[in-house]
């Protein structure tokens, strides 16, 4: 008898069966799951998703599509408006829909928006364009934006064309009502084999310029580019490190001297050929004063140009700073999740580096000063930043085979201290919570390091 291969057949056996009954294990977590996304998702989930189960690296990435599943799942059961990704119809012929924001963020507010596609879907999807309109009287900007986004050369794409729900002194693009129905948008797109999840750009004129610039900024970590136009925001609103890993373009007349839009696109400028000299790799854009022209310019150029730039979901070098709007901060972005908030500090920022698997990463304490302010309605133009170190919070750093070699040890270290070393556990609750976190179909992450400040 070749008692040799007896034995290797029945270890084969016993390692097939093993994974086998490994794999039924975190597959009868589906209903806990899918009931903990549901809960996330209504914002009733009390704290993150706890569960032992331990992944082997090969088993990640059938794990990765377990959750991904419970998710989808979670979002079916989920009774909410529906963007219509499942079936989308053509722009020419697309009907008004809408979607309410809850009282408690904003009263009487109904978000009606045209949503279509433009040309044939290609194979990886179809790239997503969001456009904010001006603030002149609604219903006139928002049937000039379905006749001009129409009119772009930037097919195949699909669009959603939002009317502004309410009008007067101060309604924004960017407050807590608004940021309710870019995360549904954002995340309904995220669970569609229609849409790229690589290819989702923002872009508006005038006052949806103002818009589109922070909101490029807060939520650029889901975005492959952003295209205000006609704007200009001072940088305390839309601090231009944050757009570092994707396309951004503004473009204002070089005579557009209304709330001083050309100094502000001028400073833009400035700083994002200063971030890209640092950083000759990043910060990607086209900032352009257009000679002889007033608040009126060509739209036409911005969305084909920035149409040529896909998301990287995974870059390996972030700065991120993390402000509020309006009285709203992110919990993550890209691969970083803030466990517990510096409680002292409104803004920090954090530096990451990953070279290997060595991660790098610097978290400071963000301090604005006004240096230069116009004199008729007290706009900040120009500002000095100092910064000094965190002292207080916790970070969660995700992590996954594109950032490092989960087979390896891994090294933190945080603001100049070694703080970890070592194996790192992928766990199926790594992958459940940033799924919650993120809801971005390239983001789930099987393994996190949390640092504390």
């Amino acid at each position: 008898m070749n008692f040799k291969r007896i034995f290797l057949t029945c270890l084969a056996l016993i390692i097939g069966c093993s994974l086998m009954s490994a794999k039924r294990a975190y597959k009868s977590d589906s209903t806990k799951i899918t009931n903990y996304f549901i809960q996330y998702i209504q914002g009733i989930a009390e704290k993150p998703f706890s569960d032992a189960f331990t992944l082997s690296y090969n088993e990640i990435e059938g794990a990765s599509e377990f959750v991904w599943n419970c998710w989808r799942e979670a979002n079916r059961l989920i009774d909410e408006e529906k963007v219509a990704f499942t079936e989308i119809p053509s722009l020419s012929q697309a009907d008004s829909a809408k979607i309410v924001i809850p009282a408690s963020l904003e009263n009487d507010a109904v978000m009606t928006y045209y949503f279509g596609s433009k040309g044939d879907k290609p194979q990886p999807g179809y790239p997503l364009f969001i456009y904010t309109h001006g603030s002149g009287p609604k219903a006139r900007e928002w049937a000039t934006g379905l006749r001009i986004c129409s009119e772009f050369a930037d097919t195949p794409s699909v669009y959603f064309i939002p009317r502004i729900p309410n009008e007067g002194e101060y309604y924004r693009w960017w407050q807590k009502g608004k940021q309710y129905v870019w995360e549904k948008l954002i995340r309904q797109a995220m669970l569609s084999d229609n849409i790229n999840p690589d290819r989702i750009y923002i872009f508006g004129i005038s006052e949806g310029g103002y818009g589109s610039q922070r909101l490029g900024s807060f939520y650029a970590d889901y975005l492959a580019g952003a295209g205000p136009m006609a704007g200009g925001e001072p940088l305390q609103n839309a601090p231009a490190e944050n757009v570092g890993n994707i396309a951004f373009s503004l473009r204002t007349g070089a005579e557009d001297k209304g709330f001083y839009r050309e100094t502000l696109t001028r400073n833009i400028g400035i700083e994002l050929d200063s971030l890209q000299k640092l950083y000759p790799e990043r910060y990607k854009h086209w900032v352009e004063l257009i000679p002889g022209r007033g608040h009126s310019i060509d739209y036409k150029p911005t969305t084909p140009w920035l149409k040529n730039f896909t998301r990287s979901p995974y870059p390996k070098k972030v700065i991120w700073e993390n402000f509020e709007m309006d009285g709203i901060k992110r919990k993550g972005f890209y691969n970083l999740a803030v466990t517990e908030p510096d409680t002292v500090q409104s803004r920090t920022r954090y530096d990451l580096d990953i070279e290997g698997n060595t991660i790098d990463l610097k978290v400071s304490r963000v301090n604005y000063s006004v240096v230069e302010k116009d004199p008729q309605w007290g706009i900040p133009l120009k500002f000095a930043r100092s910064y000094t170190e965190a002292t207080k919070g916790k970070v969660t750093i995700y992590l996954n085979s594109e950032l490092v070699d989960l087979r390896k040890p891994v090294k933190v270290v945080l603001n100049g201290r070694n703080v970890y070393n070592g194996k790192v556990k992928c766990e199926l609750s790594d992958l459940v919570n940033s799924c919650a976190l993120f809801f971005d179909s390239r983001r789930l992450f099987p393994a996190s390091i949390t640092v504390e400040l």
